[in-house]
């Protein structure tokens, strides 16, 4: 009995709720989901992944077509352009909201009606894996639970946290300018709601079990319609306490153990991933012991690899990858340089220093970017993310400013990415060449619209159609790249990983494949001028026959060396 799924849960809500009866509470927790008390574990560390995995990320109205709902049309461009090219998708919030453009959600259990409904989610998850937002950390004011807190009738009642204005506040830690508290009206009279984020996105409150068993339900309807792969969105935030920082308190982690246990009891093959836009090491607790997020975002990696290619120095880059410790089998990182959100700053603490941030906001802003601020607990605001398009971000460098080698620049960057230990996830602007939205800027008010700009389909396929666009040569060179990246078993989220040490302006790592058949060393130039390579310094194994698998060259000459133009990269390998 003590190794039943029921024991397990019931040890862990014992954590997190120590006065409920947490046997009662798991009993419920197992039938919203549907499982039986002695459900099967899966596989201890097993990996639901591998080389050929490829994440695209996109809004479900990225892609428009008149006459046609957004979902159907995106199908459609997945079908067409992208099928042999990814294997997962990633549809941000595509539920009715009421702001943040779909993080502020209404109804977690309906499709947006403006684009589409469950099937044209269901047609996407027969053909993909299918990521889903679980926004789990704070729901719309205007939501029907909200409207039931307002009228003290459940559901909804108790789903909410609540503090006072003369709460000790001043450790709570912020991703935002806007004040924490907000003052609603209630048929209880006036109550002050915690808001993370804004005043129309309100903290869920997770110290009423019943809000988790409500998760648990949406959480079982989703994987019903195909859906396997969780983003627990905003999740450090989840529990809140006063006179706390309110962020990666002990209960959380427990909660995210909960819900994992329960997710891949239900369906062995799904995986949690945690979006905890964070400094590197608080990021890396998502972990926990392989018992918490399979996977977790490499958020430092955005901002580290722009700073590394507008300055033409991998320094800062070189040292935090050797800092980062293997992913134990089970789990793995999900590799992005851009997403829906900016680039963020905190991931950078300790990493670089407050002048080399600044250096790089302003270099950003002279390529158009803008940047959004937090406000700390001294009341203090400071950068929290530059909001900016990949494509212009890598327009040129720190010193000299725009120059003609973006294109370079911007190939270099995914080339880095894709061959980094972990899963790739490309932003569908960034796989599209998409530049700053400053029009969508204007119209919206939001920085972060910036990079959340729409296509019309048939716009964008004559552009991709057009070798003289900048769009169809990033699209057709990504989708070249992504190709290769797919069938090298050295490339498996899990194969070892090891930093070159090749000076500064060359940044490289060497990646083995899991039965230690296939070697790929990873060079790549992060400067605007020539570079030598010694292959030497490489030791490249005698035996082998090496060749570059980006551009076809063969090493015959192993004491010998490559030239590197600039931004070029390859990946040597001892097998094709």
């Amino acid at each position: 009995m003590s190794n039943t799924l029921h024991h397990k849960l019931a040890t862990m809500l014992d954590v997190v709720y120590p006065e409920a009866d947490t046997g009662v509470l798991a009993d419920q927790l197992l039938e919203t989901m549907g499982l039986a008390w002695d459900t099967s574990a899966p596989p201890a560390h097993q990996n639901n992944w591998d080389e050929s995995d490829v994440m695209l990320i996109t809004y479900a109205d990225t892609v428009q077509r008149k006459g046609e709902k957004p979902l159907q049309t995106l199908n459609r461009f997945l079908g067409d352009c992208l099928n042999d090219t990814v294997s997962a998708v990633h549809i941000l919030p595509f539920f009715p909201y009421s702001s943040d453009d779909g993080f502020s959600v209404m109804d977690y259990l309906a499709v947006n009606e403006s684009h589409g409904d469950w099937t044209d989610i269901e047609r996407i998850a027969d053909d993909y894996k299918l990521m889903a937002d679980l926004v789990i950390n704070h729901m719309s004011a205007r939501s029907r639970w909200f409207e039931n807190f307002r009228k003290r009738i459940d559901p909804g009642k108790d789903y909410f946290f609540e503090a006072r204005p003369t709460d000790d506040l001043s450790a709570v830690v912020r991703p935002r300018t806007s004040p924490l508290l907000n003052a609603v009206q209630t048929e209880d009279g006036e109550r002050y709601v915690w808001c993370t984020f804004s005043e129309d996105q309100v903290d869920l409150n997770f110290a009423n079990p019943q809000v988790l068993n409500e998760f648990v339900g949406i959480i079982r309807y989703y994987l019903e319609r195909g859906m396997t792969i969780f983003r627990l969105d905003a999740v450090a935030f989840l529990w809140k306490e006063v006179g706390t920082p309110s962020i990666h308190l002990q209960q959380t982690h427990e909660l995210i153990k909960i819900l994992r246990l329960l997710i891949e009891h239900h369906t062995p093959e799904s995986v949690v991933i945690t979006e905890t836009n964070v400094p590197n090491r608080e990021n890396l607790t998502y972990f926990g012991n392989a018992n918490e997020a399979h996977v977790i975002y490499n958020f430092s990696l955005p901002p580290l690899l722009i700073n590394t290619l507008v300055t033409g120095n991998c320094r800062h880059l070189k040292t935090w990858l050797m800092s980062m410790p293997p992913a134990q089998m089970g789990t793995t990182y999900l590799n992005f340089i851009a997403s829906h959100d900016g680039v963020g700053l905190r991931p950078t603490d300790g990493l670089l220093t407050e002048e080399e941030k600044l250096r790089l906001i302003n270099t950003m802003e002279s390529f158009g970017g803008k940047v959004s601020y937090r406000r700390t607990p001294d009341g203090k605001d400071q950068p929290y993310e530059m909001n900016v398009a990949l494509f212009d971000a890598l327009k040129g460098t720190a010193e000299r400013g725009s120059d003609h080698w973006q294109l370079h620049r911007f190939i270099c960057a995914h080339t880095v990415m894709l061959a980094l230990e972990g899963i790739p996830a490309f932003y569908i602007h960034s796989l599209l060449g998409t530049e700053n939205d400053h029009e969508r800027v204007k119209n919206t008010g939001r920085l972060r619209s910036i990079n959340r700009g729409q296509w019309n389909l048939d716009t964008l396929e004559a552009e991709l159609a057009d070798p003289l666009s900048h769009h169809h040569n990033v699209f057709t060179e990504l989708k070249r790249l992504i190709a290769i990246r797919r069938k090298q078993p050295a490339f498996h989220p899990n194969a070892t990983q090891f930093t070159l040490h090749l000076g500064l302006q060359l940044f490289g790592f060497w990646r083995q494949s899991m039965r230690r058949d296939q070697s790929i060393f990873c060079i790549h130039n992060i400067t605007d001028e020539v570079q030598q390579v010694s292959l030497g310094d490489i030791n490249l194994i005698g035996t082998d026959q090496w060749q570059d698998l980006i551009s076809g060259l063969k090493i015959d000459d192993l004491s010998g060396s490559l030239t590197l133009k600039p931004y070029q990269s390859v990946w040597l390998s001892n097998r094709e």
